[in-house]
C-alpha cells in the first residue's frame, strides 16, 4: 500500500502543476473575454458595467448566450454544459473515467458564459477541468479503478485550491464531495495535489485572500441565537435558489425553438435585470466585497439578493455553462449583510454587518453544495477571518440541516437525480454502481453458430459449463441462447436430425446486459429474470457478444471491492 500511495502522490504532484496551470489559463480566458465584452477584465465587473449604456448591458449577455448555445450544441458530446456533478458521477459510477474532450470544450463554454456576464460561477467549471485532467492522466497510465478515482479527486482538489488560494479546503472538498471518503490511500495524494495547485496559483496571482477585509470578531456570546437564525434563513434561501433553477429548467424546456437558443433567451433576461441592477452580472465578487465592507444600504442588499437568485436560476436553468458556488456566496453575502444591518438597529451590541456577511456566505453555500466542512474552510481561507469560526460553523450546521430536511439533496445530488442517478442509497449501493460489467465478464462459455445441427446440440448443451449455449451470428452478434429445456421433445426425436438447427431453437427473449452497465443493474436483472447467468454484449445496438456474467462472479467482485474499500478506510 505504501508503494501505491507514493506512486499516486508523485502523479498528484504532476496533476497539481497541470491543474494549477489550467486554472490560470481559465481565469485569464475569462478576463480576456470579459474585457472584449465589457471593456474590463476585472472581477469587479458590475462597477465597469454600470458605466456602460443600458443597451450594452442588455445585448452583451444575449449575444454571449447565443455563442454559448451554438458552442455547446456543436462541441459538447452530450450537448449540455459541464458540471461538478459530472465529476461526482464519474467517481461514483464510471470508475473515475471522464471525457477529456468534454472537459476541454466545457471549459471554453464556461469561459464564454462568465465573460459575457452570465450569473454563474467559475469554480464549478474549474473543478470539472481539474477532475478531467486527473482522470485523463490516470487513463494514460492505465491505472485501476480506485487509483483513477483518487487522481480524479486530486484534480478536483487542485482546482479548488488554485481557484480560492485555499489548499486545506481544496483537499477536504475533494474528499467530502467528489471521492466521498477520507481513506489515507486517497487523502495523501489529494493533499499533495491541493498544495501544489495552490503554489502554482500563488506564483501567478500572488498570496492574497480572495477578499481583503479587516478581522471581524464576534462581539458577544448573546449573538449565538442570531447566528442560528441566520442559518435557518440561509437554508431556506438555498432551497429557494435550487428550486428556482429547477423551475427555470422546466420553463426553458417549454420554449419554442431549438435548445441552443435557450442561453440567448437567458442572456436577454439577465441583461434586462442588469439594466437596473448591474450587480447581477458575472461572478459577483465585486459586490460581495462591498457587502463585506458594510457600505451597501439595506434596500440594495435585499434587491441584489433577490435579483441574483433570479438571474442565477435563469442562467443555469436555461443552459449557460458555469457553477453555482460563486452565486451562492454572493447571495449569502447579501442575505447576511441585510440580516446584520437589521440587527444593528436593535438596542443591543452586535457584530459588524460584515461579520454577518461572511456567516451568510458560508451558510448559503454549504446548504447548496451539501459540503459543510469544506465550505466553511473555503470561506475562512477566502476572507482570512478565523475569529468567526464558531459563528460560521453554527450557521452552516443549521442551514445544512434545514436544507436536508426540506429539500433532502444538495445541488449536485439533485442534478444527478435529474439524470436518473441516485447516490443516496448508501455506500454499498454506490459501490455496486461503480463496478462495470466488463470488469467481471467471463469468456468461459459455449458459443455455437445458428447452423449447428440438432444432433450436435444434443451432445453440446448438456456438457456445456452452465447448461446453456449461446448462438452467435457470423458478424459476432448475439442471437440468443439454448438450454436443454429449450430442446424440448426434439432432444429425444432423432427423426428431426438434419432438419432442425440451432437457429430454429434459439430463445431470443432472454435478458442481456451491456458491458458498460453497472454491477447493480446486472444483479437486478439476474434476480428479476430468476436466472444465475446473463449474456454480455458490447452494446445493446450491435449486440456483439462479449461473454457471460454469473451471479457468483458478480457477488465475488462486489465482495472484493467492499473489502478493498474497507481496508482503505481503516488505513
Amino acid at each position: 500500500m505504501q508503494d501505491d500511495v507514493l506512486r499516486l502522490s508523485l502523479l498528484a504532484m504532476l496533476i497539481g502543476v497541470m491543474v494549477g496551470g489550467a486554472v490560470i489559463l481559465f481565469r485569464e480566458a475569462i478576463a480576456l473575454i470579459q474585457s472584449v465584452a465589457f471593456g474590463s477584465g476585472s472581477p469587479r465587473l458590475w462597477f465597469h458595467a454600470a458605466q456602460l449604456p443600458w443597451w450594452h448591458r442588455l445585448l452583451t449577455p444575449t449575444l454571449g448566450g447565443l455563442l454559448v448555445g451554438v458552442w455547446i450544441h456543436a462541441m459538447m458530446p452530450d450537448r449540455r454544459p459541464p458540471t461538478v456533478a459530472d465529476a461526482i458521477e464519474a467517481s461514483a459510477l464510471k470508475a473515475g473515467r471522464m471525457s477529456f474532450r468534454a472537459g476541454l470544450w466545457g471549459g471554453v463554454a464556461s469561459a464564454l458564459s462568465i465573460g459575457c456576464g452570465a450569473s454563474v460561477g467559475r469554480e464549478g467549471p474549474a473543478v470539472h477541468i481539474g477532475a478531467t485532467v486527473g482522470s485523463w492522466l490516470a487513463q494514460i497510465f492505465n491505472l485501476p479503478r480506485r487509483s483513477t478515482q483518487t487522481l480524479l479527486g486530486c484534480g478536483a482538489a487542485a482546482a479548488v485550491a488554485a481557484s480560492f488560494n485555499a489548499p486545506i479546503a481544496g483537499a477536504l472538498f475533494a474528499n467530502e464531495v467528489v471521492i466521498g471518503h477520507y481513506a489515507l490511500k486517497s487523502f495523501a495524494p489529494v493533499v499533495v495535489s491541493s498544495v501544489i495547485g495552490t503554489i502554482v496559483s500563488r506564483a501567478w496571482f500572488g498570496d492574497f485572500p480572495a477578499f481583503e477585509v479587516s478581522v471581524l470578531p464576534i462581539r458577544s456570546a448573546w449573538e449565538i441565537p442570531a447566528f442560528l437564525g441566520l442559518g435557518v434563513l440561509a437554508g431556506l434561501t438555498a432551497i429557494l435558489l435550487m428550486r428556482g433553477i429547477r423551475l427555470a429548467e422546466l420553463g426553458a424546456a417549454r420554449l419554442p425553438g431549438p435548445p441552443w437558443l435557450r442561453p440567448a433567451a437567458a442572456g436577454a433576461l439577465v441583461g434586462s435585470i442588469a439594466v437596473v441592477l448591474p450587480q447581477v452580472l458575472g461572478i459577483g465578487y465585486g459586490v460581495t466585497e462591498q457587502a463585506l465592507m458594510g457600505v451597501m444600504p439595506l434596500a440594495l442588499l435585499a434587491a441584489v439578493c433577490i435579483a441574483k437568485i433570479i438571474a442565477t436560476a435563469i442562467s443555469l436553468g436555461f443552459g449557460f455553462a458555469g457553477g453555482v458556488f460563486s452565486p451562492s456566496l454572493v447571495i449569502g453575502a447579501m442575505l447576511g449583510g441585510a440580516y446584520g444591518t437589521l440587527l444593528a438597529e436593535l438596542p443591543i451590541a452586535t457584530s459588524e454587518s460584515g461579520a454577518y456577511t461572511i456567516i451568510g456566505m458560508g451558510a448559503v453555500a454549504a446548504a447548496v453544495l451539501g459540503a459543510p466542512i469544506s465550505t466553511s474552510l473555503i470561506v475562512f481561507e477566502m476572507t482570512a477571518n478565523y475569529p468567526l469560526t464558531i459563528a460560521v460553523m453554527l450557521a452552516v450546521v443549521v442551514s445544512t440541516a434545514v436544507g436536508r430536511s426540506l429539500h433532502r439533496q444538495s445541488f449536485f445530488t439533485w442534478q444527478l437525480e435529474q439524470r436518473g442517478l441516485d447516490l443516496l442509497g448508501g455506500f454499498q449501493a454506490a459501490l455496486l454502481r461503480s463496478i462495470r460489467v466488463h470488469e467481471v465478464v467471463s469468456p468461459r462459455c459455449e458459443v455455437v453458430s445458428p447452423d449447428l445441427g440438432l444432433s450436435d446440440l444434443r451432445i453440446i448443451v448438456p456438457q456445456s459449463l452452465y447448461g446453456e449455449v449461446f448462438v452467435v451470428g457470423d458478424n459476432g452478434e448475439l442471437l440468443g441462447s439454448i438450454t436443454f429445456a429449450d430442446l424440448s421433445l426434439a432432444a429425444f426425436d432423432r427423426s428431426l436430425d438434419g432438419l432442425v438447427v440451432a437457429g430454429d431453437l434459439v430463445r431470443r427473449d432472454r435478458p442481456v446486459i451491456a458491458s458498460d452497465e453497472s454491477l447493480e443493474t446486472a444483479l437486478r436483472t439476474i434476480r428479476s429474470a430468476r436466472r444465475v447467468l446473463l449474456a454480455v454484449v458490447d452494446d445493446r445496438e450491435s449486440r456483439r457478444f462479449a461473454g457471460v456474467v454469473h451471479e457468483r462472479d458478480a457477488m465475488n467482485a462486489y465482495t472484493q471491492a467492499l473489502l478493498e474499500a474497507r481496508r482503505d478506510e481503516r488505513s
